[in-house]
Order: structure tokens, then C-alpha cells, then sequence
């Protein structure tokens, strides 16, 4: 059964803007620690970070509040869900100034998990999980060729994933998770 680990989101744009006036190096300490790992109890935290855990609870709600900490949840593994094809589909538009009217079509196909507007041979670059090859083609086929703007795809079926990870606030190695084994106790 696939480990169920704690995300937490940063966005970059909000990390930069806020990181000169109002994230010091505490916050990106423990930034750097919570994005390693999400499920590390708040008293480790503190420990590492040399302050209280009330101290943690306070800038880690701080940083929710300046929205650096944008959102957390649970990876699910979606071959355990029956997906079992990962495909990231080019998608070339008409024009890109529609790609804001095909982004509302493709939010409602729940497949699609990640769309992005890109440089490059493509408008758009979505991932999406099928069941199989024939869910795939019934996908394309039948729901994003058919949305209006769009010329083209070209499909990428992934293979293995390799890396996944946050991305490192301090430049710091990611821990080995096999090692952690949380409890109800350590939970605060």
C-alpha cells in the first residue's frame, strides 16, 4: 500500500516577491524542513530550528496567511486508483490568447491533473492519468480534440517517473522517508 505523505505547497512567485521584506531565515529554515517533509511533528521542528514549537505554529500560520504556504494534502498513487497510463499531451491552439477559454473546457475532464501555458512547439502542456491506452484515445478523441481552438496534440506517455519532489528552499537533501514511521503521539 502507497505511503500517504503530507504536502506542502510553495509557490515561487510568492516566495521571491515576499522573501526580502518579510521571510527571514527562520521562516526559510523552516520552510526548508516542512517541504522535506510535511509530516515532521511541530516539536521537531522546533528542536532543529532551536526555537519554541509555539514559535513554529506562529510562523508557519504567518506564512499561510502571506500566502508562501499555499494549500497541503495527501499524495494518492493513481495506479492504485487504476490509472495506469501517466501521459503529458502538447496541445497546440489556434491562437494563445484562447487558452484561458480552453483551460475552463479542460478542467472539466478530471484526468487532466496538471495544465500548463508554455513556450515552445506547444500553446498548452497537460498531464493527465488514463486507465489504460483506450481510455487514453477515448480522452483525446473524443473530449480534447473536440474542445474549440485546439489544432493539434502530440501525446508523451511516461514511462517510469524517476523524481518527484518539492522544490528545496535551502539547497538541502531531500530525508530518506523509508526511515519514518510517525504515530498518533507524535502529532501536535
Amino acid at each position: 500500500m502507497p505511503r500517504q505523505i503530507l504536502l506542502i505547497a510553495i509557490t515561487h512567485n510568492s516566495l521571491s516577491i515576499m522573501a526580502n521584506d518579510k521571510i527571514d531565515a527562520l521562516d526559510k529554515k523552516i520552510l526548508d524542513i516542512v517541504t522535506r517533509n510535511a509530516r515532521i511533528p511541530s516539536k521537531n521542528v522546533a528542536i532543529e530550528c532551536g526555537v519554541s514549537r509555539a514559535a513554529i505554529h506562529q510562523r508557519i500560520q504567518r506564512l499561510i496567511e502571506l500566502k508562501v504556504i499555499t494549500g497541503s494534502g495527501y499524495n494518492v498513487d493513481p495506479k492504485v486508483l487504476g490509472l495506469q497510463t501517466c501521459t503529458y499531451i502538447g496541445i497546440r491552439l489556434e491562437r494563445g490568447s484562447m487558452y484561458r477559454e480552453v483551460v475552463k473546457c479542460l478542467e472539466a475532464i478530471p484526468e487532466i491533473v496538471e495544465c500548463h501555458f508554455t513556450t515552445g512547439p506547444y500553446t498548452m502542456l497537460c498531464k493527465l492519468y488514463a486507465r489504460d491506452n483506450e481510455h487514453l484515445m477515448d480522452l483525446l478523441n473524443n473530449k480534447i480534440q473536440g474542445i474549440p481552438g485546439v489544432v493539434s496534440t502530440e501525446t508523451l506517455i511516461s514511462l517510469e517517473e524517476s523524481i518527484k519532489r518539492e522544490i528545496s528552499i535551502c539547497g538541502g537533501t531531500p530525508p530518506d522517508m523509508s526511515t519514518f514511521n510517525a504515530t498518533d503521539d507524535d502529532w501536535d
